[in-house]
């Protein structure tokens, strides 16, 4: 700031305009300076303002907060650890395994601080980075315990860095309850530690405006003592009054019960078939064997949240129809309670919160299934490391159900059973895929949430939906079939979307004669009996088969060829008008070129050299 006000000292004006000139183009080049410093200060986000939040450990000694820079391609975290001993780890890896991760360590000698970015090896073996890409801004003592700042680019120049995608991110973390000498002799292996699964990569969404008549009902299981178990799926049935009218649902989000907040791992809210009413009165473990089977028939998805989500918000064009006529008075709330300590005796009431309102909006927003059929039709053989399987929601259904406008999805929940691992819907039109709807390559089945899509997809008539879902079935010993049992699979893609259609249910299955002549030929080339009767079930045939190359190479390419039964339903479950058996897949000429993460340098940095920290807020 003095070069700007000293050059004006020294100019010679011979003239008042002259000066008045002079004075403007001095006080600009300051201001200039000026924002380009509150510019630059910017870059690190203002205190307390991390929208995020999530508790990694089940006890919530460490809570991670984030924000987002998509303009920088940066997150900034803050890590609060409520109880520090002689360090902690924050990284990230595949699956949430502590090898093979991507590493933050602030760890104490004995006298000193250190924070370095790290790595570890195959074998869990810990190694200080050859570039330093984690940043710690600040390391300050608070009422609340240590706050760390950290900073890091979505994608890095770094071979060994993990790159921070839109879809699921395993978060790992550990304690160090010991002084270490250097960051390679932590041992990992002794150390408690543990995984949390986020969706780091928010959309940055505009929130809307709430309709003054705003109404809201809570939707919670009564005092349910929290089973001392790793994972238990709680069920609570909920009967609305039978005068309950038409109203749309514009928002809903999370109730947590103070202290449970890192045991509530994710909850839905499911509404009933009408056709089975009425349905009993339940709230117990979902897999109890006293439940009733009535209960499987609620399935259609009005709300899900999953830990770090905020609240969901409809586009302000639409809105989801939620009773009146036609529309089921029973719902049932599910909650994933994830309990790894196995914790006794907690009570919780935890559930979500529906916003509705009568001023409806000028669209009714629907949800539609894409993907595949629950039907065995459709397997995984068994030590598969990466099967795909997929799906088709084909042009000729498109261009039956669809209005000319088409529709729009703005949201879309992935579902897969126990050995999904990746889930993507493209969308194809005239043979080219022209973008991604959804995708997540580190996909979990725990971890299942409706998320809010960065952009709007519009899907007109004669477009084709895609939706591919990638297995690991390496731990089963026989074919995993398609089913609605947690032990089968499922590959599917919720899509929300406005307007409204009759189309609920767009999916496909190989046609099962030629599943049929599959077996038969894997059978005589093992020289193994073909049962000539009809009584054997496609899962026993499944079970009965060699699997060696040849019979995984055949089925493989047998479901990348041969023609498909298309499901495409109205919400009555009844096809619309058509010919739907025996079609041949949809032809794809161009797909998507993969694009290369534009990787962040971080110059001024010391490669191979972790930073002397002061817990004051600041470093050396």
């Amino acid at each position: 700031m003095q070069a700007p006000g000293s050059y004006h000292k020294r100019t010679c004006c011979p003239s008042f305009k002259l000066r008045e000139v002079v004075s403007m183009y001095c006080t600009m080049v300051g201001m200039f300076f000026i924002i380009l410093l509150m510019a630059l200060k910017g870059t690190v986000p203002r205190e307390n303002h991390f929208p995020y939040k999530v508790p990694l450990d089940p006890e919530s000694i460490l809570e991670l907060s984030w924000n987002i820079s998509y303009t920088e391609e940066v997150i900034y975290f803050q890590l609060l650890v409520k109880e520090l001993k002689y360090g902690v780890i924050l990284g990230m890896s595949d699956r949430g395994e502590f090898h093979n991760a991507d590493l933050a360590v602030l760890w104490n000698d004995g006298d000193n601080s250190f924070f370095g970015d790290a790595w570890s090896d195959a074998k869990g073996q810990i190694h200080l980075d050859s570039h330093q890409d984690y940043q710690l801004l600040q390391a300050q003592n608070t009422s609340a315990g240590l706050s760390l700042l950290l900073k890091r680019s979505f994608s890095t120049c770094d071979p060994r860095d993990y790159h921070i995608e839109d879809g699921t991110v395993h978060l790992v973390y550990g304690f160090l309850d010991e002084p270490c000498s250097s960051l390679e002799a932590i041992n990992t292996s002794a150390i408690q530690k543990g995984f949390q699964r986020v969706q780091l990569l928010k959309p940055n969404i505009s929130i809307p405006e709430m309709p003054p008549d705003l109404i809201n009902m809570e939707i919670r299981a009564p005092n349910v003592t929290i089973p001392n178990e790793e994972t238990t799926y709680w069920c609570y049935m909920i009967e609305l009054p039978n005068d309950f009218p038409r109203y749309h649902i514009v928002k809903y989000e999370p109730i947590i019960t103070k202290g449970n907040e890192a045991l509530v791992h994710h909850m839905e809210v499911f509404q009933c078939a009408v056709e089975f009413e009425p349905y009993p009165k339940f709230n117990g473990p979902c897999d109890w064997k006293m439940k009733s089977d009535r209960l499987n028939y609620c399935r259609h998805v009005l709300a899900a949240w999953a830990l770090g989500a905020k609240a969901f918000y409809y586009p302000e064009e639409a809105g989801l129809p939620f009773g009146g006529e036609g529309s089921s008075r029973y719902l049932r709330l599910e909650v994933h309670y994830h309990n790894p300590l196995k914790i006794k005796d907690r009570i919780d009431n935890s559930g979500l919160r529906l916003h509705y309102t009568a001023t409806l909006r000028p669209s009714n927003a629907g949800i539609m299934e894409l993907g595949l059929v629950y039907t065995p039709v459709m397997a995984i053989p068994p030590k598969e490391t990466d099967f795909i399987l997929t799906g088709y929601c084909t042009d000729k259904c498109t261009q039956k159900a669809l209005p000319h406008s088409g529709i729009h999805i703005f949201a879309s929940q992935l579902h897969t059973h126990l050995t999904g691992r990746k889930v993507i819907t493209v969308r194809v039109r005239e043979g080219n895929v022209k973008e991604i709807v959804n995708r997540d390559d580190h996909y979990s089945p725990h971890f299942q949430e409706i998320r809010m899509l960065k952009k709007v997809v519009t899907v007109l008539p004669g477009d084709v939906l895609i939706t591919s879902c990638t297995y690991n079935t390496e731990s089963r010993e026989l074919a995993t079939v398609g089913g609605l049992s947690i032990t089968k699979e499922m590959c599917v893609n919720y899509i929300h979307y406005y307007p409204l259609t009759q189309l609920e249910l767009c999916k496909s299955y190989m046609d099962p004669g030629y599943l049929q002549m599959y077996f038969r030929f894997v059978n005589r080339f093992n020289n193994e009996d073909v049962c000539p009767c009809h009584n054997t079930s496609v899962e026993e045939q499944f079970a009965s088969v060699p699997w060696n190359s040849l019979s995984r190479t055949m089925l493989k390419a047998l479901y990348n060829f041969a023609p498909i039964t298309m499901d495409c339903n109205k919400s009555s479950a009844v096809r619309f008008p058509g010919e739907w058996d025996r079609q041949l897949l949809p032809t794809i000429k161009t797909r998507l070129e993969e694009i290369t993460p534009q990787c962040q340098d971080t110059p001024g940095l010391s490669p191979s050299a972790s930073t002397l920290v002061k817990i004051d807020g600041t470093m050396d």
